[in-house]
């Protein structure tokens, strides 16, 4: 065979399309701007990598909030049992945790990178270490790649892997759109998903630093009056505003943001309801009964909140707690079940876990992720304009999509030079 294939970018997709492809017995070419594969996916998951969701098909598609029809092929061919199989199969145990998000058993975002290597390897899969400039088009059709200074070699297709815009010192700096563009592709603007949110406010700044567990959090949205997200979990307070795994999540369900539109709510104690809470309020003020009002907090709040919470109730912390009326524990009990935080904004696309947008899904055959604009050209993984929440639902389309692309590719190499 004259004529191999090139996968543009090495992360979770391109090795997973790569390998594929090679599974057919087409060579393939790896371009990998970086000196080693897969850095966005060593930073995953806080580096542990939640690689899919254990999760059934509706399940599946109910977590991704735009464009999930394009993906029945896909998830048919290539679902999260498969995945799991594959990276078992390649020497890493998993495990599955709370909400089905499922990891390697040593928690090492590595053992994922290192197996995708090691079976690209496995299948004499070559790595070029170069920063690809461009695609050579020739007769209406993807002929090769132009890459470094001056380089250029041939091939019979082409996959974009080159992910998104998001943690651009990882590689993804959205080269790939350029070359999408240049194939004839449109591109729905990219903004950032799974995103930290910035406050409209101070409040955040007084207690950044501070993690909080078993809390649950809610986004209002202003224009529609609707609750637009619902969760529980961690979250983390910053000198910009919040963060976290239930933050990061919230931020997918918000779009065209405004400052003023979208409003957080945090209840600090989700697993009582306001009598309980009640009841609890008052078996602390008994006990403290004769210390000041921010002296009596320290069973139920952390240190850190205890006076940004006080300054929010208006009640005086120097108040003897005995001196308390119905009314201020009243208000008190209201912001520890609901402590709202306006969001004027996200924190920039290159914060941002994934993009949403990316090459417009008209334009691509969703049965083999070939372009319907350019010959020879395919695509995968977050080049599209697909995103998910968070759950290891991301990383399942790269690896869906990438399977597709990889066999299709293939495909059409063989029969090429038939």
């Amino acid at each position: 065979m004259q004529k191999g294939i090139a996968v543009i970018g090495g992360g979770a997709a391109g090795m997973m399309a790569a390998i594929h492809a090679a599974n057919l017995g087409v060579p393939v070419t790896v371009f990998e701007r970086n000196e080693r594969c897969g850095r966005k996916l060593r930073i995953t998951g806080k580096g542990r990598c939640n690689v899919t969701n254990h999760c059934t098909r509706d399940v599946f598609f109910a977590n991704i909030p735009g464009n999930s029809r394009f993906l029945f092929s896909a998830w048919s061919r290539f679902d999260s049992a498969e995945t799991e199989r594959f990276f078992e199969e390649a020497g890493v145990p998993l495990k599955v945790e709370r909400g089905n998000r499922v990891f390697p058993v040593s928690d090492k975002a590595t053992d994922i990178v290192d197996a995708l290597v090691r079976e690209c390897r496995a299948r004499n899969v070559r790595f070029v270490h170069e920063r690809v400039t461009g695609l050579r088009i020739e007769e209406g059709r993807v002929r090769g790649v132009l890459f470094g200074k001056n380089g250029e070699e041939r091939f019979g297709a082409v996959i974009l892997a080159t992910g998104g815009a998001s943690y651009p010192l990882t590689g993804s700096t959205g080269d790939g759109y350029g070359f999408a563009e240049a194939a004839g592709h449109s591109i729905v603007p990219p903004t950032p998903s799974l995103v930290p949110l910035v406050e409209d406010g101070r409040f955040c700044a007084t207690v950044q630093g501070l993690s909080l567990r078993n809390v649950s959090l809610a986004v209002t949205d202003a224009h529609t009056g609707k609750e637009v997200f619902r969760d529980f979990g961690e979250m983390l307070f910053t000198h910009y505003g919040l963060t976290g795994p239930l933050v990061l999540s919230a931020s997918a369900h918000l779009s065209d943001m405004a400052q003023g539109r979208y409003t957080v709510s945090i209840d600090l104690k989700p697993a009582l309801d306001e009598k309980t809470l009640d009841a609890r309020l008052l078996s602390d003020f008994e006990k403290y009964k004769n210390k000041d009002f921010q002296n009596a907090l320290s069973d139920l709040l952390p240190q850190k909140l205890i006076a940004p919470l006080i300054e929010r109730s208006g009640i005086d912390g120097r108040k003897k707690v005995n001196a308390i009326t119905r009314e201020e524990r009243h208000a008190f009990l209201t912001l520890l079940k609901g402590l709202t935080v306006p969001i004027k904004g996200f924190r920039p696309i290159e914060e941002a876990i994934i993009t949403k947008g990316g090459v417009t899904l008209s334009e691509v055959d969703p049965r083999t992720m070939a372009s319907k604009k350019m010959p020879g050209l395919y695509f995968a993984g977050e080049i599209l304009d697909l995103d998910a929440y968070t759950g290891g639902f991301n990383l399942q389309i790269a690896f869906s999509t990438a399977v597709l692309a990889g066999e299709a590719a293939a495909e059409a190499v063989w029969q090429a030079e038939a």
